[in-house]
């Protein structure tokens, strides 16, 4: 993709001040875990070792970022200039940005997916991303499991309980210093249940655990 000079300079400041930034505040930040009755995993508090498939809402991208950071998980962003802003952030924070999205290059972003997963990389994917409709799950997750063969999919919800929420399509979050954040994990797909309705399903459940308890 050809940018401007405009985008160029952007795309040269923007991601490390950001990067910064949530390194900076996150450092403020309180988790909490909530896990759904049963959830059954022997590591507690983070996202297994990999690899993995997991689910997650765009808006909780920011908070999932920082922490997340520095474990080498795949996460497909979008092929436009703002993912290119994104991307070039979560790399700086030690993520493994894979280009490609239900609406621009889907199909290779897929396939570089597969890759970083057998290479035992977990993978993740912002279910509604990169543009919604917000809180609609795509089929990202189920078709990288059953390419795999993975023999789950995970579901987890980040929610800063002090935040500033923008007029964007994801009603995007970013938390304030010094916020809890919850986290919830519903009970992980089996390979026989990974469907769409499925995820989406799970995902929901993770949002109505997150408002039980905030």
């Amino acid at each position: 993709m050809a940018y401007t000079f405009t985008q160029r300079l952007t795309l040269a400041i923007v991601p490390r001040l950001t990067a910064l930034l949530i390194r900076v505040v996150g450092a403020t930040l309180r988790y909490e875990d909530v896990f759904a009755q049963g959830y059954g995993e022997p590591v507690r508090g983070d996202l297994i070792p990999g690899p993995t498939v997991y689910a997650f809402w765009h808006r909780s991208l920011l908070t999932c970022a920082h922490r997340f950071q520095g474990r080498g998980i795949a996460i497909m962003i979008s092929r436009s200039f703002d993912g290119e802003l994104i991307a070039r952030t979560v790399e700086l924070l030690g993520f493994r940005a894979v280009r490609g999205s239900s609406s621009r290059g889907g199909t290779a972003g897929l396939r570089e997916m597969v890759v970083a997963y057998k290479s035992g990389h977990r993978c993740a994917f912002t279910a509604d991303g990169p543009r919604g409709p917000a809180m609609v799950a795509q089929p990202g997750p189920v078709q990288l499991a059953q390419l795999v063969e993975a023999p789950w999919v995970g579901a987890f919800y980040a929610i800063p309980i002090s935040a500033w929420e923008l007029e964007s399509w994801d009603r995007f979050l970013i938390p304030k210093p010094f916020s809890r954040v919850v986290m919830t994990w519903p009970k992980h797909i089996p390979a026989s249940e990974a469907t769409l309705p499925r995820v989406q399903q799970a995902l929901d459940e993770a949002v109505a655990m997150a408002e039980a308890v905030r």
